[in-house]
């Protein structure tokens, strides 16, 4: 019999709607208030102008043809322009995918092709890589934020607003296609739909005790993480919060930002908690504006919460969820902190346990895998229906591949991971693909990739690795093909050399004896 774990607070209503409305709903009621402002240079953008720039960018596409199904690829850093973008695309009932910008030309062509992009904006930094990557897929035309060299400004194309009627079916036509790894293998395109993300939003904001109008936060989480996207761009816009984009992390600035805005919550990912417990410069500012830090993407230490909690002097606190839920599963309510947990379920959802050995679900006080259903949980992965059905099953339960414990009130610790990722610094590492990527090298004849605990960056890709016969082969030599290939974050930083990768009789790498030190 199903143990299902409800969430402590009352359903709540989930307007079905597509997200571009329910989030420009509100910005007639903040007037001037700033709604994004570039944290370098100070450009902003007001709520009393957002939804007008907004639909006149929506008719500058619909003037290309740009509509109904399809798709436009984001890959830039946090600037005001995304927030814009992004909803222009929604408006006019088109799908953004989002990149990151950190990806070579080989991963933005992966993405670009597999998503069916037709337009794709970036900045001048990225432009060679995209153009590369454009030319071998069907993107028809590549824009440039600020402008270059052979491509268009996209904000050139304001111009009439938008007019035109678009029929949405909020429950299926699919808003955002970021990509995750799921639990295994390669990264696939998460179909989530307007109900999706308006859902999550729904779910999370009457339980946030945010105050319309008066909050302000620095956005440094990148927009194209469906963290950053959701919890920080569209939250803190159906909120009236002031967002301050800054386009990279860098503590000094970080820090000075928080300051000079006097910003009253962040969200952030463990590194950044570690800088803010321990690093000797946050001592040259005045935090005290800050009511909460709110950590997400990876694990957090209950000891470095505490320590970063007792400094800043304000409440640190866990979330979870994943790409494939829009993003949030768990929240901890402000004042409701309980060292070690992710907080309880989110209204409008449900949760089993399953231990992962037996099938039987778990209840309080038992370890099992986590599933969940809801509103927010995602379509499917595109194109991809042996993925999708082996993370969705027919019930419409997602197994999420991380293993927890809940306690009589409903709080949730995570213990265990059953999938494969690596979370470098809070972004997803697929091990597969490094391990695809390694076997391509002909002095390589195996290899293995797993993580291991790093204090900084959460877990370090390492690679266990099998040379060809008669090949020499250095640690070094391996990083530096890997960081040929791969983004900065996905680069291998750890190599052993093995005679052998341990594996299942049906082939499965043995990663637990890797692990375990294993390998033969």
């Amino acid at each position: 019999m199903s143990i299902v774990h409800t969430s402590p607070f009352d359903d709540v209503a989930i307007p079905d709607v597509p997200i571009h409305e329910y989030v420009l709903e509100t910005a007639g009621d903040y007037g001037d208030r700033p709604a994004l402002i570039d944290g370098p240079s100070g450009r902003t953008y007001t709520y009393a102008a957002l939804p007008g720039i907004v639909a006149s960018l929506a008719g500058g596409l619909a003037a290309r043809g740009f509509g109904k199904g399809d798709v436009l690829a984001v890959i830039a850093p946090n600037l005001p322009e995304y927030a814009l973008i992004f909803h222009a695309v929604s408006m006019v009932g088109g799908t953004v995918t989002t990149v990151n910008p950190t990806y070579n030309a080989e991963e933005f062509a992966f993405q670009l092709g597999d998503a069916g992009a037709r337009f794709a904006v970036t900045i001048q930094m990225f432009l060679d890589n995209v153009n590369k990557a454009a030319e071998q897929t069907g993107v028809e035309e590549v824009f440039v934020l600020g402008g270059g060299e052979g491509a268009s400004d996209f904000m050139s194309l304001l111009g009439e607003p938008f007019t035109g009627q678009v029929e949405f079916d909020p429950a299926n036509d699919v808003a955002v296609l970021p990509y995750s790894s799921g639990t295994t293998g390669l990264p696939k395109g998460v179909m989530l739909t307007h109900r999706n993300l308006v859902a999550n939003l729904a779910q999370i904001l009457p339980i946030s005790d945010m105050e319309p109008g008066t909050e302000a936060g620095v956005a440094v989480l990148p927009f194209f993480h469906i963290y950053g996207m959701q919890v920080l761009m569209n939250a803190g816009l159906r909120m009236g919060v002031t967002i301050v984009t800054v386009p990279r992390f860098d503590l000094e600035q970080f820090l000075d930002l928080n300051q000079k805005y006097n910003a009253t919550r962040s969200y952030v990912v463990p590194p950044i908690i570690l800088a803010m417990a321990k690093h000797p410069v946050v001592d040259n500012y005045d935090l005290s504006s800050l009511t909460q830090i709110v950590s997400g993407a990876a694990p957090l230490g209950a000891e470095l919460a505490k320590a970063a909690s007792d400094r800043i002097g304000c409440e640190v606190v866990q979330g979870y969820g994943l790409t494939e839920t829009s993003p949030v599963t768990h929240l901890t309510p402000p004042g409701g902190y309980r060292a070690g947990t992710v907080g309880v379920l989110v209204p409008n959802s449900q949760m089993r346990l399953v231990d992962p050995e037996s099938g039987v679900d778990q209840g309080v006080g038992g370890e099992g895998e986590i599933w969940i259903r809801g509103p927010h949980v995602m379509k499917g992965y595109l194109n991809n229906r042996e993925a999708s059905a082996a993370t969705m099953d027919d019930d419409g339960w997602l197994h999420t591949g991380d293993v927890g414990i809940v306690d009589d009130d409903g709080y949730l610790s995570i213990t265990d991971r059953l999938k494969e990722l690596i979370k470098y610094k809070g972004f997803q590492v697929p091990p597969a693909e490094l391990e695809a990527l390694l076997l391509s090298n002909p002095k390589i004849a195996d290899a293995a990739v797993i993580g291991v605990p790093d204090e900084e960056a959460g877990e370090l890709p390492k690679a266990f690795v099998v040379p060809a016969p008669g090949q020499e082969l250095t640690a070094e030599e391996v990083k530096a093909f890997t960081a040929e290939h791969v983004a900065h974050y996905k680069q291998i930083r750890e190599v052993e050399f093995i005679d052998e990768i341990p594996k299942s009789a049906s082939g499965k790498i043995l990663r637990r004896l890797l692990r375990d030190g294993g390998g033969t």
